[in-house]
């Protein structure tokens, strides 16, 4: 299941760092992941997670939530809002604040009888 967060007042980079973190983790390893993680996006990246596992739910075949995986974490720039700070001698300097687009893609995990892993895709 897909959940997206547009136009996060971050820094993409400084988010990134929280979404390397769980890249390809389990859910419940991702969420104990982000309550511990001392970062500001931290909290609005479990949110989506949390959204993206109650899409996962509301599908028509609900998966477990241990069976999900964080199969794709992607963060984007978003619009840049341009701003001026005043310096010496009636000059101004560019003041950039970055915005961040997080989208989040998460997949089952199944057990086979030869307990090879496959991948079970969840998209529409």
């Amino acid at each position: 299941m897909k959940a997206f967060l547009k136009n996060y007042r971050q820094s993409p980079r400084k988010v990134r760092l929280v979404a390397n973190a769980i890249r390809g983790k389990k859910v419940p390893a991702a969420r104990a992941l982000l309550d511990a993680l001392p970062k500001r996006a931290a909290l609005p990246v479990k949110k989506l997670l949390l959204s993206a596992v109650a899409n996962a739910k509301s599908a028509s075949a609900a998966p477990f939530e241990g069976d999900l995986y964080v199969r794709e974490i992607r963060v984007d720039e978003g619009p840049t809002l341009k701003r001026q700070m005043p310096r010496a001698f009636g000059r101004s300097a560019p003041i950039r604040k970055r915005t961040s687009h997080i989208s989040l893609i998460l997949a089952e995990r199944e057990q086979l009888k030869n307990n090879e892993l496959r991948i079970k895709n969840h998209e529409k």
